[in-house]
């Protein structure tokens, strides 16, 4: 009996699936909220569930079940009731009997969802390089907040009226702008809980998608999690939540290339486009076969070993690994064909991908909430696929693709060419004195030899600190001030190489030639109280050294004469990094703006809005701390080192043959932000009477009367030093860094000794470890 009354309750859990109370057409269902002045969290209050469920049955992405559907459903006929569509009225009584259930509210068609293009156009997005019209396009993920936007509707032939109608079809209603289009009908969204049955027309299942869909729908990625049932559920950008039926990493391999819709435009019209991400948390790693945690051999090699079962498992479907193997990033791909990529990203968060240095607590948020972290990073940066410094390294490349496609042959095939302002797609030889110890080039050198600034290019950061002086021991504290993006505003307008160098011997110096020069700029005398423009340590150089171009050319602006002695010049010359610069300084200033921090403010206000920043709304404060991460990351690539225990002296390593391997590019942006920082300290100093005490890279601390930087920033109307440091939010402004008494200053020196650099503890006064440069 117990088994019968088992199979009757299932069946009439079917007739009740089946039998469902009707609901008007999506974008009704918004319509009629509106007109009520009903918030999505009042609804879902009403209903228990969650505002991002009531999101989801607006944008028609998925529909209540029962027995919130009837609740739901009673809901919608009352308010259609008290707020008739527009010109209902008059289209009834023009109709005689009037529309009933068929009419629609009167307006513009439907507007099909496009994917975006340069020109905001929204027509599909061509494969052909030819085909495009602008050089970068900016991905934009659908939000369900987003508002409709009339100037995007088109009219589709189901949405145009026929001549005898004077009413709309429900296919005319407007559909909101920021609904997600619909994917293809394996794929299943949700937004709650997980459907109990799938058929044909039920719930949880989505209308098959439409001419014009734009590919990559559900955004660029999504955090995969698994339940206690080992049911997978993928939570993507924008709030929506997907089903996901692949049962094994291969079978997730072709989920995300095909009905997930997943990936991102390219931010270049000769560039590609992003891969899809798949982010594994530690249950969804488990889930298809991959270990929580990795080994201690595992961690120190950086991978899975090749005899893992699942690396057997996608080697078995055809499926290849890049030389990284499987591990915390890990490029999952086949061969193009036809010039179409087949690629897949895992971001395995167990496996350390997101470094709690760049990312903060990232990798422990909920699901939804570092989908929507990482998503974030993903619109207004780029598609991580590895580190933040990874990300500064491709994020240069998308902008300027190595290649382009070139004219037809005489047999109309067309061949990628290279694409000028690019870096190419081969490597170029550094001069030898951008080339770090260790180098191939060096090779000739005894084993044991120090390389000293004749024979170095020493173009770093500022380490520098001096004793206060009796005048500034008398003031009460010292404050530290720190430049926003200080290296992405050195990066802003550096005019670099782009081919291999050239040497030439007693060279004029030019400041419009990149590369680097030897020259002897000891002779130059500047105020002892100002760290040397030239040194990253501050003193004055003591004979000919090696300096790129803007250190030399900081010289001759301070009225000195240089003859440089030799050089490493390079003739083919661009603007690289604006492009870079661009990107990266909208994402700082966009996410600042999230955070309260807006341009234009006063200064106390600014300072005021800086305090509480990371408050307003912490994931937002760690995706801050990943652009900041991803500019000082990316610049640090130019030049990266060996890494790993095989590597000797004098031979290759991985990154020497990457084009983006570039010493002197990397040198050209910490020139100019060194000469930077030194040209507002100097300014500040002639109209002040006020020096530095302390500068470490982009912070330097003042001794100062008060604990503000208004205590000792000259603003007159409001007006900064024109030339000096400026309170704001753009790249190159400044902001509080810290403050603390001069007393605690003292008492650092005298424990630890003068070479300590108190901008390195400024910000909360914690002496952690020995000053070690680092």
């Amino acid at each position: 009996m117990s088994t019968e009354n088992e199979l009757f309750s299932a069946v009439d859990a079917l007739l009740e699936q089946v039998a469902q109370d009707p609901l008007p057409h999506p974008a009704e269902r918004r319509r009629l909220r509106e007109a009520a002045g009903l918030s999505q969290d009042q609804i879902a209050a009403a209903l228990k569930t969650r505002r991002e469920t009531v999101s989801g049955w607006e944008a028609g992405r998925t529909d209540p079940r029962p027995p919130k559907r009837a609740a739901y459903a009673r809901l919608l006929e009352g308010l259609a009731e008290r707020f008739p569509p527009p010109g209902q009225e008059a289209a009834d009584a023009a109709a005689g009997a009037g529309a009933g259930d068929d009419a629609g509210p009167a307006g513009p068609a439907a507007a099909e969802p496009t994917a975006p293009t340069a020109d905001g156009a929204g027509a599909a997005v061509p494969e052909d390089a030819s085909a495009r019209a602008a050089d970068v396009v900016t991905p934009s993920v659908p939000t369900p907040a987003a508002a409709p936007s009339p100037a995007a509707s088109v009219p589709t032939p189901a949405a145009a009226p026929s001549p005898a109608a004077s009413v709309p079809t429900p296919a005319a209603a407007p559909a909101p702008a920021a609904s997600v289009p619909s994917p293809a009908p394996a794929a299943d969204v949700r937004s709650g809980s997980r459907p109990a049955v799938r058929a044909a027309g039920g719930p949880g299942r989505r209308p098959a998608p439409v001419a014009g869909e734009a590919r990559f729908s559900h955004g660029p990625l999504v955090v995969l999690d698994a339940d206690s049932d080992r049911q997978v559920v993928a939570y993507g950008v924008g709030g929506i939540v997907l089903d996901v039926p692949a049962a094994s990493l291969p079978a997730l391999v072709e989920w995300a290339l095909g009905e997930a819709m997943l990936g991102a435009p390219r931010l270049h019209r000769n560039g590609r486009d992003s891969d899809p991400v798949l982010v594994l948390t530690d249950a969804a790693a488990e889930r298809y076969g991959l270990p929580a945690r990795l080994s201690p051999q595992e961690r120190l090699a950086g991978r899975l070993p090749d005899d893992h079962k699942v690396v057997k498992q996608l080697a078995k479907a055809d499926w290849q690994l890049t030389r990284r193997g499987l591990g915390p990033w890990a490029r999952i791909y086949r061969p193009a064909q036809g010039g179409r990529r087949s690629c897949v990203q895992l971001c395995v968060l167990g496996w350390d991908a997101l470094d709690a240095r760049s990312w903060g607590g990232a990798a422990d948020l909920p699901p939804a909430e570092l989908a929507r972290l990482l998503g974030t990073y993903a619109t207004r940066v780029i598609t991580p696929r590895g580190s933040t410094a990874v990300n500064g390294l491709e994020l240069m490349t998308a902008l300027h693709p190595p290649t382009r496609a070139g004219e037809p042959d005489a047999s109309g095939r067309r061949h990628s060419e290279h694409n000028p302002g690019s870096l190419g797609t081969q490597p170029v030889d550094c001069a030898p004195p951008e080339a770090p110890d260790g180098h191939p080039l060096l090779a000739h050198l005894p084993r044991f030899h120090q390389r000293g600034p004749a024979e170095m290019l020493l173009e770093e950061a500022y380490d520098w600190a001096r004793p206060l002086t009796d005048e500034e021991c008398l003031k009460p504290y010292v404050v530290g001030i720190d430049v926003n993006m200080a290296f992405a505003a050195g990066a802003n307008g550096a005019v670099v190489g782009l081919g291999a160098p050239t040497r030439v011997s007693r060279p004029a110096f030019d400041p419009k030639v990149p590369g680097c020069w030897l020259v002897d700029l000891s002779h130059i005398e500047l105020d002892p109280r100002l760290p040397s423009p030239f040194t990253p340590t501050g003193t004055r150089p003591e004979g000919p050294a090696w300096y790129a171009t803007p250190t030399v050319a900081y010289a001759v602006e301070l009225g000195w004469s240089v003859q440089p002695l030799e050089g490493y010049l390079r003739a083919e010359t661009g603007r690289y990094l604006d492009a870079w610069y661009g990107r990266l300084r909208d994402a700082y200033v966009a996410t600042m703006a999230d955070l309260g921090v807006t341009a234009g403010m006063e200064p106390q206000a600014f300072l005021d809005a800086m305090a509480r920043h990371r408050e307003v709304d912490p994931e937002l404060a760690l995706v801050l701390t990943a652009i900041k991460a991803t500019v000082k990351g990316g610049i640090g690539k130019l030049r990266e080192r060996p890494r790993g225990g095989g590597w000797r002296p004098g031979q290759p390593w991985p990154a020497l043959q990457r084009p983006t391997w570039r010493p002197d590019i990397r040198a050209a942006v910490i020139s100019r932000t060194r000469v930077n920082m030194h040209r507002k300290m100097r300014n500040l100093a002639a109209a002040t009477g006020r020096f530095p005490v302390a500068v470490l890279s982009d912070c330097a601390v003042y001794a100062s009367d008060g604990p503000s930087p208004l205590d000792f920033l000259p603003y007159e109307d409001g007006k900064p030093l024109k030339g000096g440091f400026q309170l704001g939010v753009s790249p190159g402004m400044v902001k509080h860094e810290g403050t603390q008494t001069v007393l605690w200053a003292e008492g650092v020196r005298e424990e630890h000794g003068d070479s300590l650099n108190l901008a390195r503890y400024i910000k909360d006064g914690r002496i952690t470890a020995q000053d070690d440069g680092e």
